[in-house]
Order: structure tokens, then C-alpha cells, then sequence
């Protein structure tokens, strides 16, 4: 035999039968008591439930078509903005091109100015060497 002390907690389990006996006798009794309390027929509960179908059936019908349109007008509207922004997508690299066209033509500019100013710079020099021989030489320049 185990001994407890007061500070340990006990755990107690009970066995019950199966809970799908005692819903199928409330499931018995309730379907008993809605057939005796019906206030219509079966005839007329089956002519209401044909026509309540019906109307469900018409309101799923504009319901599926509401969402149909709605979801072509998303469809066109997120188009568009695609479509939106593809073109200024477009313009920003024809911007973009034309751009880089003006900086390699201004570039090729440059360069053949600084080339042009370099060989008049050589042709100086050419020009001074040529004075500074032939002053060292004694000969006159033009002679």
C-alpha cells in the first residue's frame, strides 16, 4: 500500500460509457417530437424547402455573377496599371539611352579637343627643340 502525504496531488479516474448511446436516444426523442409539433405537412414542408432551394439556388447564381464582374474589373484595372507602368518603364530608358548618347558624344568632344590642344602643344615643343639646336649650333634661325 502507497502512502500519500498531504502535499502530494492525487489523481482520481473514472470510466464512463461511450457518449454515442445517449445522443442517438436525444436524436430518437427530438426528431419524435418535431414530427408531432410540425406546424405544416410533409407535402407542404417539401413544397417550402423546394422553393427556399430555388431561391438560394437564383441568389448564388447573381451572387457568382457579382463576383465575376468584380473580379474582371480587378483584373482590367491591375492591367492597366501594368500596362501604365511598362510605358514609363519604357520612357525612362529611352531617357535613360539618350542620356548616355549626349555624355559619349560630349566625351568624344572632349577628347578631341584635348588631342587637338596636345599636338599644338608637341608642335610647340617641336618648335622650341628645333630653335634651341640650332641656337646651340650658332645657326640663325630662317637662314
Amino acid at each position: 500500500m502507497a502512502r500519500h502525504s498531504d502535499d502530494e496531488d492525487v489523481v482520481v479516474v473514472e470510466k464512463h460509457g461511450s457518449p454515442v448511446g445517449p445522443f442517438l436516444w436525444g436524436l430518437a426523442i427530438g426528431a419524435g417530437l418535431a414530427l408531432l409539433l410540425a406546424p405544416m405537412s410533409g407535402e407542404e414542408l417539401r413544397a417550402n424547402l423546394k422553393k427556399r432551394g430555388s431561391q438560394l439556388k437564383d441568389l448564388a447564381a447573381e451572387k457568382a455573377d457579382e463576383l465575376e464582374e468584380l473580379v474582371a474589373g480587378g483584373y482590367e484595372k491591375a492591367r492597366a496599371r501594368v500596362e501604365a507602368g511598362l510605358e514609363s518603364a519604357k520612357q525612362r530608358v529611352h531617357e535613360g539611352r539618350e542620356m548616355a548618347h549626349e555624355v559619349v558624344e560630349a566625351g568624344r568632344g572632349a577628347a578631341l579637343t584635348a588631342r587637338e590642344e596636345l599636338e599644338k602643344r608637341l608642335a610647340d615643343a617641336r618648335e622650341s627643340r628645333r630653335g634651341a639646336r640650332q641656337a646651340a649650333r650658332g645657326d640663325e634661325p630662317g637662314a
